[in-house]
């Protein structure tokens, strides 16, 4: 389980919805987004609000596979 699930108390619905997409979007190749999530995430966000989550998530994943592909390590992980 996700640390954001195990804390769900602290997070709204929208922000829950959210953090959900985030998962199974980052996770395509395994869950394939179902229908199921989708229409979770449509209830939370209009069709414009999902597109801008589903780039802003797309585009964290690129930067941290593109982070990961060349060994570059976080600035806090190398400063401890």
């Amino acid at each position: 389980m996700q640390a954001w699930a195990e804390a769900g108390h602290l997070f709204d619905e929208r922000e829950r919805a959210a953090l959900e997409w985030a998962e199974t979007v980052t996770r395509v190749a395994d869950t394939g987004v179902p229908n199921e999530a989708y229409e979770a995430v449509r209830a939370a966000f209009d069709e414009r609000e999902l597109v801008d989550l589903t780039i802003a998530i797309s585009l964290m994943n690129a930067y941290n596979r593109i982070a990961i592909s060349f060994r570059n390590a976080p600035l806090a992980a190398l400063k401890s």
